[in-house]
């Protein structure tokens, strides 16, 4: 399930102008989900670098704005894209509204679009979508509802993995799931996002805009990360999240540890180990719907 606010570079464009949903973060959902890693998957990812009102667009964005408008269905568009790119599983829109963040600041001062979001550097308080009610896909809902196992990131806590809960039934329809639900921890902190924030912040936060116990587990890394790799961030004053493990277990978690690291010089969680964890608790979570059918 893939976030709608995108309001900036081509997706922004695109949104202003032809009054479409950002297709830019889901065409790079569908790339890494292709079974083409060849020409379709570089054709949906190459962007124009001249031409009038063409510069700065990826054919991606432009092809799903153009199935969008023929089948006057985004989420219909993006079903179609999939099948064309031959990707592995589903990817569904948030919600079909046209919907947009805007945060709270700890000072007050409210601040709208992901963008602008983004690049503040001031605490959050609370984010919120606008219009402030909107519905899930049927689709999404009878996903949810069949999953194994449910994971939220890594990722931008405000401006990616929050909000695809702040839509209608989404919260509810996860809570209900028997499905394990497990919340990948970032590794380090995010500048105007998640400065400061502990493993538990996390949490916290993602339950003071929903509700309590959403997810049983979390994910956390474990490999230290190197002096080379801290002192790439330390010009923003950017350190790891500190793992507060008892806090964790105080909440009622269960806390996966893990060595996720990739090895680079970014600090980047390792496609493969995440991989085998979610592997690992998706089983855990087929054998929990079993047992409870069972009984």
């Amino acid at each position: 399930m893939v976030t709608v606010t995108d309001d900036g570079g081509s997706s922004g464009r695109l949104r202003r102008e032809l009054d479409v949903l950002p297709p830019g973060d889901i065409r790079n959902c569908m790339v890494a989900l292709s079974e083409d890693e060849a020409l379709l998957s570089r054709l949906f990812q190459y962007r124009f670098a001249g031409g009038r009102g063409l510069k700065g667009h990826s054919f991606g964005n432009l092809f799903l704005t153009a199935l969008t408008h023929l089948t006057g269905d985004f989420a219909k568009a993006v079903s179609l894209s999939s099948e064309v790119l031959a990707i592995r599983g589903h990817i569904f829109p948030s919600t079909s509204a046209n919907v947009s963040l805007e945060a709270t600041l700890a000072d007050g001062t409210k601040v709208s679009g992901e963008t602008r979001i983004s690049r503040s550097r001031a605490p959050i308080e609370r984010i919120a979508l606008r219009p402030g009610r909107c519905k899930p896909l049927a689709e999404t809902l009878e996903a949810i509802a069949r999953a194994d196992l449910i994971s939220l990131g890594p990722g931008s806590l405000y401006t990616s993995v929050i909000p695809n809960l702040l839509v209608s039934g989404i919260p509810q329809a996860i809570k209900m799931s028997p499905a394990r639900k497990a919340y990948f921890v970032n590794l380090m902190w995010q500048p105007g996002e998640t400065m400061s924030y502990t493993a538990s912040d996390h949490v916290r936060a993602m339950e003071r805009h929903t509700m309590a116990g959403l997810v049983d587990t979390i994910v956390v890394n474990t490999h230290p990360i190197t002096g080379s790799q801290r002192r790439r961030y330390a010009a923003e004053r950017v350190y790891p999240v500190q793992v507060d493990t008892p806090v964790l277990k105080e909440m009622g978690l269960c806390v996966r540890a893990h060595n996720l690291l990739e090895r680079a010089s970014k600090v980047r969680h390792s496609p493969q180990a995440t991989a085998e964890v979610m592997v690992e608790l998706a089983r855990e979570g087929r054998e929990r719907r079993a047992a409870r059918r069972v009984s």
